[in-house]
């Protein structure tokens, strides 16, 4: 690695995924200038579901980002080439709501909070059941930037909530035409008002997981709803778009000057 002074980019990645899971999205930011770090959620992952869905998930996936930009500000041994004025946050789907809440988005966590007493989501059973969060959920005023896409669950954000965010955000949306699979365009268009401050991006025939890094042969022969877009979609082609805008969107919100 050269260079001094680098931003720095955290990655969240969504339910049931891997630090792997935007690889390419993670290179093509490394390639233009950036420090990429990403984790698994623990509890989270493909591997490891014992927590997936669960109210401790939503209150603990904030304070995974915090401890990694802790451990890359402190721990990394290149930490002094870091900038920490200069951290932004990329979050899919799960970590779409990570990245909100990071960002300070608030997100209510009670009982009857609307469309959580009909949702299969654990957490919400949890809560109508007379759960509480263990703890508050953490924010973190480092990170400056976010880019956020099909963040799940939205509905747990409202608009009063989600005005308190004071950095910029960069929000994706997939294709509800392909709601197929329930998840495409399911929640960034419906959030997208509340956000002040907005660099909105609505992606046409885009489905949920066309967000993650093009898959390998043997990945799509083993995962065909993960890897399989909509017929004329090229995955390849639009991660081009999508990282030459999140480029452009980290470089200006994280200037050096700033």
């Amino acid at each position: 690695m050269t260079g001094e002074k680098l931003p720095l980019i955290v990655i969240s990645h969504g339910r049931r995924g891997w630090f792997g899971g935007h690889h390419d999205t993670a290179a093509a930011l490394a390639d233009a200038g950036f420090v990429v770090a990403a984790l698994n959620h623990p509890g989270d992952t493909w591997r490891d579901t014992s927590g997936t869905d669960s109210l401790s998930l939503l209150v603990e996936r904030p304070a995974d980002i915090k401890r990694l930009i802790d451990y890359m500000l402190d721990g990394w041994p290149d930490a002094a080439r870091i900038d920490a004025r200069r951290i932004g946050l990329y979050g899919f789907s799960f970590g779409g709501y990570t990245g909100l809440a990071v960002i300070g988005g608030n997100p209510d966590l009670r009982k009857g909070l609307p469309n959580c007493a009909t949702s299969s989501l654990l957490a919400c059973k949890q809560l109508e059941s007379g759960e509480a969060p263990s703890q508050p959920v953490t924010s973190d005023p480092r990170v400056k930037a976010a880019v956020i896409v099909d963040p799940y669950p939205a509905f747990v954000f409202p608009e009063n909530n989600l005005k308190e965010i004071a950095v910029p955000v960069q929000l994706w949306s997939s294709d509800p035409a392909q709601s197929g699979d329930g998840l495409s365009g399911c929640c960034a268009a419906a959030i997208k008002q509340g956000l002040p401050t907005l660099d909105y991006h609505f992606v046409t025939n885009a489905k949920h997981f066309s967000f993650l890094a093009t898959c390998t042969p043997k990945e799509a022969q083993g995962n065909q709803a993960v890897c399989t877009d909509a017929p004329g979609f090229d995955r390849k082609d639009f991660h081009q778009h999508l990282h030459a805008e999140i480029i452009a969107f980290f470089r200006k919100h994280l200037a050096e000057s700033q």
